[in-house]
């Protein structure tokens, strides 16, 4: 096997799955840097000849792409093209045992929790003092915030617990810090994340503080837009929603994960909620802020899930109307509660329903979105795409929520910058529109 020469190693991290292992990668990021190695994120020159992989775990599709991604280097280390190659994140933390017999070239695995072991063999000290400091991989003026770690909640088909450990909340100090960095950097918006935000607080400070930690963020000078996502309906701080309505700079915005809303297939999916208190929960959150912008996302095919319990979540979204929803197909995952129980479901079915959930949420979509005609909203602008400035507005996430598109040739943007944009035309997921100059 040839090895590359070099003067200096150079290291390439590449990050797959959610925005938290994104956070993870530019912990590490920040930790290379901060001891002096030549360490990058997702470089697009192909000259390190060390890679780091921090793979996803989560569902099926997430672990293959994971592996794949694992094979694809380890035939370039093989090959000669790089000399070392280390795999972290939730796939290894589960699997390490099992991957290292099946892909020796990976020199070595590391779980979520391993950082410091990660950072040694990389021939790196673990600097303390750089906790809480980050360089971040998104867009400059947008960065997620894990406010949490782990998960405590029971859910049948979830396997982040095995990979990820029980909730431990980082303090709301840490938290002002972190922020505050952020903001100096030129960070406008703070995209809140965790496995499970509502319960945040109630390991450290014994109730849940979430309503705190939101007002003590709201203060942090340069946060213009703070963006909670990530809730979880049962045993919901509603005093987080009078904090969201009293603070200019708490977006109007929640992603909360309902996974479903039959009786049948909430309590065998373990979620500790009834249909009738996931509906008096969203109609207290549209009460407390009546012009909120509510994203979920919905679980099918799960082990027991009927023809009817299918029809009547299709009822529920069609006379609910979300503004945004996400569809996720069950996936059998071992150690789980529900891996007991038979995958009775055939694929095909799981992909029928999830064609039928969409093309209704598609429609509900289009019809919100054609009600925004002739509006003015504020934007923010992340990119250049072709010959558009592509945005967002306060009720869209970055990746997964519509955009706001604005041709050039008729516009300028810069690109971090707020403007106002007056909506001329919509599809189903797209907005197109014109600058509005302000006098």
């Amino acid at each position: 096997m040839k090895t590359k020469t070099r003067l200096k190693n150079k290291i390439n991290i590449i990050t797959l799955g959610c925005s938290k292992n994104i956070v993870d990668s530019e912990v590490l990021l920040s930790q290379l840097k901060g001891n002096n190695m030549d360490a990058h994120h997702e470089s697009a020159n192909d000259d390190a000849n060390i890679i780091v992989i921090n793979t996803c775990g989560f569902i099926e599709t997430a672990k293959q792409e994971s592996i794949d991604t694992i094979l694809q280097y380890a035939d370039e280390k093989e090959k000669g093209n790089i000399d070392k190659l280390y795999v972290t994140g939730c796939l290894s933390h589960r699997y390490k045992d099992d991957l290292a017999a099946e892909i020796p070239l990976v020199d070595s695995w590391f779980g979520t929790l391993e950082l410091p072991g990660l950072l040694k063999t990389l021939g790196a000290n673990y600097k303390h003092e750089l906790i809480g400091e980050r360089i971040i991989t998104t867009p400059s003026h947008f960065a997620y915030l894990k406010i949490s770690e782990g998960c405590n909640r029971p859910c049948s088909f979830c396997a982040i617990p095995l990979m990820r450990g029980q909730h431990v909340s980082k303090s709301i100090d840490d938290l002002v810090k972190e922020a505050k960095g952020l903001a100096r950097s030129g960070v406008k918006e703070l995209l809140l994340i965790a496995q499970d935000s509502t319960y945040y607080g109630l390991d450290l400070y014994g109730e849940r503080k979430l309503a705190d930690l939101l007002n003590h963020l709201a203060d942090v000078e340069g946060i213009e837009w703070i963006r909670l996502h990530y809730a979880y309906p049962s045993q919901f701080p509603i005093d987080a929603l009078d904090v969201m309505a009293k603070r200019s700079n708490i977006c109007k915005y929640l992603d909360i994960p309902l996974q479903h809303i039959s009786d049948n297939m909430l309590k065998t999916m373990r979620r500790g909620i009834t249909k009738r208190r996931t509906i008096e929960l969203l109609d207290t959150i549209k009460q407390k802020v009546p012009d909120i912008t509510l994203r979920t996302t919905m679980l099918l095919g799960h082990p027991g899930e009927t023809q009817q319990d299918f029809e009547e979540l299709l009822k529920f979204v069609e006379t609910y109307e979300f503004d945004r929803l996400g569809v996720f197909t069950y996936s059998h995952e071992d150690n789980t509660h529900a891996f007991s129980m038979p995958d009775d479901i055939p694929a095909y079915i799981k992909e029928e329903r999830a064609d039928r959930l969409m093309n209704l949420q598609q429609d509900i979509s289009l019809k919100h979105n054609l009600k925004k005609v002739g509006s003015t909203l504020k934007v923010l602008f992340d990119r250049v795409d072709g010959q558009y400035f592509v945005g967002r507005t306060e009720a869209d996430s970055p990746e997964v929520d519509n955009e706001v598109l604005v041709l050039k040739k008729d516009n300028f943007a810069r690109i971090g910058d707020f403007a106002q944009v007056k909506i001329t035309s919509v599809e189903d997921f797209d907005l197109y529109g014109t600058i509005v100059n302000e006098e």
